[in-house]
């Protein structure tokens, strides 16, 4: 038998955040964690309005029209795709781009951690809008 040494987020991410729809999870989320997950977006993508960088800019992200930045060259696989981007498509999507948007040219692998979307879907409702 093996000791696993597990970090009580790690418990709570597992065992309840799995439990609580998104959306309550995004109610509840802290904004300053979701700051830091954008870390991993800001290379690509900036907040200001029109301000577009490797990828679109994120201004006004939530309900947005999908592809929709003016002036931004899509790949195609994200102009064939409709709808906004709701906070509970961004979830979909932010789990795993590749899968949302097959052939997509966004190398970004996703964000496993449901709270970790969460609080960045809330700091870009905060943030950008």
């Amino acid at each position: 038998a093996y000791l696993l040494e597990i970090e009580e987020d790690e418990i709570i991410e597992s065992d309840t955040a799995a439990e609580v729809p998104f959306m309550d999870l995004v109610e509840n989320a802290d904004i300053s964690k979701g700051k830091k997950v954008f870390s991993k977006c800001k290379s690509c993508h900036k907040l200001g309005d029109g301000e577009n960088g490797t990828g679109p800019h994120l201004y006004k992200i939530v309900d947005r029209q999908i592809a929709s930045v003016t002036g931004f060259k899509y790949s195609g696989s994200f102009k064939d795709l409709e709808g906004q981007w709701t906070k509970e498509e961004l979830n979909l999507f932010l789990t795993k781009p590749s899968n949302y948007v097959p052939g997509t040219v966004m190398s970004f692998t996703g964000l496993s951690k449901i709270t970790d979307r969460a609080n960045l879907v809330a700091y870009l409702t905060e943030t950008a809008n």
